[in-house]
């Protein structure tokens, strides 16, 4: 088998770990870490969502969530409001002042990527995503599932 393709899981594990070391790098001068900006980013698109449905948005766990949400609540960020369906939850919601931060995460985000595909053409960059949206495709459909057979080796 060809070495670089039996490597793919590392190498794949290791552009990952890079690429998000770099984002936060960046993303520190905000005083924020990626979970912090997934939040964000994910609230932005999902305002009214419970802590728990955040939690599973951002892929980040509960308890870690709650710490989150405390520091942007007590930030003015964000809102916790009742929820008219169930008096015992509370729903998320953006404040005005959250506005400018989600800009400044996504310019991080953009600079990161810029720097990430440097010398890499367009058609390049897409036949790379196509690729990893299949992979990610696969991967997902395996999820929870065992393995149907002995592997080949």
């Amino acid at each position: 088998m060809n070495d670089r393709l039996r490597n793919v899981g590392f190498l794949l594990r290791e552009a990952s770990r890079r690429y998000v070391q770099r984002f936060e790098v960046r993303a520190s001068e905000l005083s924020l870490n990626l979970a912090q900006c997934k939040a964000l980013v994910r609230l932005e698109k999902n305002e009214g969502v419970s802590q728990a449905r955040l939690a599973e948005l951002a892929e980040v766990d509960a308890m870690t969530m709650v710490r989150i949400l405390d520091r942007m609540e007590a930030d003015e960020l964000l809102e916790r409001r009742p929820d008219p369906a169930d008096p015992r939850a509370r729903c998320l919601y953006l404040t005005a002042k959250a506005k400018p931060l989600l800009d400044q995460i996504w310019c991080l985000s953009d600079a990161t990527r810029a720097e990430v595909f440097t010398g890499v053409g367009k058609d390049e960059r897409d036949v790379f995503i196509n690729v990893l949206e299949r992979i990610h495709d696969n991967l997902s459909r395996l999820e929870g599932k065992p393995s149907d057979h002995e592997p080949r080796c």
